[in-house]
């Protein structure tokens, strides 16, 4: 068994994306081991440019880019597009997050080069999809929370709307894409034949949207905002102690009723309010508020103490300098050190993917600007005249 080869070693994946649904989608696939060239325009992927770059290196790049090669290519030049079709005819897979029409104009939308190369796996990930009467509208991972429902449930009730933290519909919508190249690939092993991917932002908020659709499907009333608490148990929030919060999760009456016991209030559990998870969800709010009067009294290591004992799912409710010291989490990797050329000693995300006979590798720092355009192109059977001759006429740099 060969443990430094990836799942997906031998494959080659052209990574035609900026910022992050895409890189994400293409930087884990990069992990699994593909090849991942990355076309870059002259002035690089604008991630390149976030706060704490040192020219056109930056810590946000790295996150999203890692393991992959730099090919600076300018497809503003029909040269510069000759190249990209002729990467395309010798690759297995192809990431793009342009708008909808803008590859197709350029020459290398998915009809153009599945003609020429039929294996061709292609996937797009936009804003609201290939189809529809959105389509032409940009992607932004504010807009589609917006757009996708996701702001309309997050915070306090009464509140203002507020955005998730993390930006669920890029990072779902490179999920989604990620999944549907692993579809193809199997479909293409059985078949010999590539095919399109089309997924979405907007599509990704809502198809992560599932108890939230649920809930409206169920009652035809749009689901509200509800803080820390869940739709479809209770008490599983967000509860207040003396010192700060944890998080209580008593998803069915078995734990409810031993929590009942430790806060000494086994009382509850007979309380018609209370009496299942159905009735305890419609009164959660004043469940909620009877637990507090009881953890309020005692700081957060007392309750996470007692609960953990007892298993009882809680946990801290960490910030991210506690994530990073977490022993646990330390012997996961979730941060790997790197070391870059032009950044220094770095740490970045790990990958939570762990295969036991082919591991992923996220401890490749991402590529410099160009970094490897003069090695891609002799690969791909370029000779020293012919790169000579695209530099000059601007296609590449």
């Amino acid at each position: 068994m060969d443990l430094t080869r990836g799942a997906l070693d031998g494959l080659r994946v052209l990574d035609i994306t900026q910022v992050m649904a895409g890189p994400f989608c293409s930087m884990l696939l990069a992990d699994l081991g593909a090849d991942v060239i990355k076309i870059e325009p002259p002035s690089g992927d604008t991630t390149r440019q976030m706060p704490g770059a040192v020219g056109t290196e930056s810590p946000s790049f790295n996150a999203v880019n890692r393991g992959k090669r730099s090919l600076v290519v300018n497809l503003k030049r029909p040269e510069g597009v000759a190249i990209v079709k002729r990467l395309a005819e010798a690759s297995d897979i192809l990431v793009e997050n342009f708008r909808p029409g803008v590859m197709d104009a350029l020459g290398l939308g998915y009809d153009a080069l599945h003609a020429a190369n039929p294996r061709l796996i292609y996937a797009s990930i936009s804003g609201y999809g290939q189809t529809g009467p959105d389509r032409d509208k940009g992607g932004f991972d504010l807009v589609a929370q917006g757009v996708s429902g996701i702001m309309s449930i997050t915070g306090e009730p009464g509140g203002p709307p507020i955005k998730a933290g993390v930006p669920l519909t890029d990072l779902g919508a490179g999920l989604f894409a990620l999944v549907g190249i692993l579809a193809a690939l199997e479909h293409r092993h059985r078949t010999g034949v590539g095919q399109r991917i089309d997924t979405s932002l907007v599509e990704a908020g809502v198809a992560l949207s599932v108890w939230e659709a649920t809930e409206y499907f169920t009652t035809g009333a749009a689901p509200q905002p509800m803080g820390s608490a869940h739709r479809m148990f209770a008490p599983y929030q967000a509860i207040r102690c003396a010192d700060g919060y944890i998080t209580l999760g008593t998803a069915n009456d078995r734990l409810f009723r031993r929590v009942c016991d430790l806060l000494g209030h086994a009382e509850w559990t007979t309380d018609p309010r209370f009496a299942d998870n159905p009735t305890r969800v419609r009164h959660q709010a004043a469940l909620a508020a009877a637990i507090e009067a009881v953890t309020a009294a005692q700081p957060c290591a007392h309750w996470l103490a007692l609960f953990d004992a007892n298993d009882i799912p809680c946990g801290p409710i960490n910030d991210y300098a506690r994530v990073f010291a977490d022993p646990h989490l330390a012997a996961r990797e979730v941060s790997v050190a790197i070391d870059h050329p032009v950044l220094g000693a770095m740490r970045a995300l790990g990958s939570p993917l762990k295969l036991s006979a082919t591991p992923t590798n996220a401890r490749r720092r991402a590529p410099l600007l160009g970094e490897h355009t003069h090695a891609v192109l002799i690969g791909s059977g370029y000779t020293e005249g012919e790169i000579a001759e695209l530099r000059a006429a601007g296609a590449i740099t």
